[in-house]
């Protein structure tokens, strides 16, 4: 990860950077979709855990 950021840094291609961006940005899209589509049940699931390690609760 940190060599793709190094080399994102240090290319000087503009089209490159271009696509580097748009890359990004999909799976900035792709990543907010999936959260928003699960985000009740991984709450669901982390209260569920959070309640089996902490009973008092």
């Amino acid at each position: 990860m940190r060599e793709l950021l190094r080399r994102l840094v240090k290319e000087e291609d503009g089209q490159g950077m271009a696509e580097y961006g748009l890359i990004l940005a999909l799976v900035a899209i792709v990543v907010i979709g999936v959260l928003t589509t699960m985000g009740s049940n991984l709450k669901a699931i982390f209260e569920r855990i959070g309640g089996e390690l902490n009973p008092n609760r």
